[in-house]
């Protein structure tokens, strides 16, 4: 079922307040891992499952230790590996290129931040 004209409009609208946030932008850039090293940690937590259940099969406890080792291995692997960073532009607010409520911003928590921008974005937008 296609879009009303309204829900279309509504969703370009978001779309671009969405990309027009260059803190969002960024943020979203930063969790993106490679695919493939994706691959190689679910095959890394499958191989180490087999050898777990093969050596729990055999009944040999140091084959069994080693398929948990070759699990949490691969799991930490895919974790902890370091994301790819894409460059922050900076958006300069205002003649300095600050804005007013940036000293505020780093003392206030995460919500309260992200609450004030959905407020600031609603009284913009008169849906």
């Amino acid at each position: 079922m296609p879009l009303s004209e309204y829900e279309q409009r509504v969703l370009e609208q978001m779309e671009r307040d969405l990309g027009a946030d260059p803190k969002l932008t960024s943020v979203m850039a930063k969790t993106s891992r490679p695919r493939g090293r994706w691959t190689f940690v679910f095959i890394g937590i499958v191989a180490g499952l087999g050898v777990l259940v093969w050596g729990a099969m055999a009944n040999l406890p140091a084959v069994g230790i080693l398929g948990f080792a070759l699990m949490l291995a691969a799991a930490l692997w895919g974790m902890l590996a370091p994301a790819k960073t894409a460059p922050v532009t900076a958006v300069a607010n205002d003649a300095e290129g600050k804005s007013p409520s940036a000293g505020k911003a780093k003392r206030r928590g995460f919500m309260s931040r992200v609450e004030e921008r959905f407020e600031r974005r609603r009284d913009q937008n008169d849906f």
